[in-house]
């Protein structure tokens, strides 16, 4: 569990893999972006092969590593930092992210101001300043069939630009160390993928509220450290699909979904041979090769190891 003897305002928790040049950006951002809030900042790495970790040892000496020997998964990685840190609140962030002036200070005053919110998350914006929408509704078994999500929030009233919803992205999340002594950390069943949805499905059944504070601005890249397209990239996502439906609606909806799944997936990669495109017909005949495994696994139920 947390550590109770709260020694600061804020502990600061990036997991890692392979993403030297992202996480020198990420940890250059918050040391230069000033803080009003006593603050510490932990990184784990989860067994990457580059520079990491001599990265932070010699630039960035204030930082607490913490150094797994493989990857152990986003959640588990979370976990040992929210063991270690010492702050009333916790800060999850991604390594592909730039935190913005003034963020940090906005989303402590908001959880400051409202006791009852036990999670808060920034706007995430694009490099290019575009939004990202990184808030949803909870998945339900229509928006994983049809490959949506349905991202609805309602206005806070009274408190401008803060708006509850029912999860936010794990980009940055903002938890009340009280709110993560009542409910329990990130449920390490979760390798990668949906382990924010659950937590804050968690959260929200403790009767915590989950806000999206819009008046708090940080760059999420995105992407850092995954595989887009792979199979691996893929096998991870659905796993983390099904063990959310699986915990949270039992066993008989998630094997429901999974077949909804195979289903769909064969109608897209119907589609994707009927209008493909022959310019990038290499890359088009990967993802057709990629989702068609995916399709078969989903049909068996067994997936190959991805970590």
């Amino acid at each position: 569990m947390v550590n109770v003897g709260v020694a600061m305002d804020l502990s600061i928790i990036i997991v890692s893999w392979n993403t030297s040049g992202l996480l020198r950006q990420c940890l250059k951002s918050i040391y230069e972006t000033s803080c009003r809030f006593s603050f510490e900042v932990i990184v784990v790495d989860n067994g990457s092969s580059d520079d990491s970790v001599n990265m932070v040892e010699e630039c960035f000496p204030e930082v607490i590593l913490l150094k797994n020997g493989k990857n152990l998964g986003f959640a588990f990685a979370n976990n040992q930092g929210l063991a270690t840190g010492q702050g009333r609140y916790f800060m999850l962030l991604n390594s592909d992210t730039i935190v913005l002036p003034g963020a940090v200070d906005a989303l402590i005053e908001a959880a400051n101001r409202y006791p009852e919110v036990g999670v808060i998350g920034p706007k995430l914006l694009n490099l290019n300043g575009t939004l990202q929408k990184s808030w949803s509704s909870f998945p339900s078994f229509l928006s994983e069939l049809v490959g949506r999500n349905f991202r609805i929030r309602r206005p806070v009233p009274d408190v401008p630009n803060m708006y509850d919803v029912d999860w936010i992205m794990g980009a940055c999340m903002l938890v009340r160390s009280e709110t993560i002594w009542a409910i329990g950390k990130m449920d390490e069943d979760y390798f990668f993928y949906s382990e924010e949805t659950d937590w804050c499905f968690r959260i929200k059944k403790g009767s915590w509220k989950v806000w999206y504070f819009a008046g708090a601005e940080i760059y999420h890249i995105g992407g850092g450290s995954t595989d887009r397209g792979s199979i691996a990239q893929l096998v991870r996502l659905y796993q983390g699909k099904l063990l959310y439906f699986q915990k949270n609606h039992g066993g008989p909806v998630a094997t429901l979904l999974r077949l909804g799944l195979a289903v769909s997936n064969s109608l897209g990669i119907l589609r994707r041979l009927l209008f493909i495109n022959w310019l990038e017909r290499e890359a088009s005949f990967q993802r057709i090769a990629n989702q068609s495994k995916l399709v078969w696994y989903l049909l068996i139920n067994q997936y190959p190891k991805t970590n």
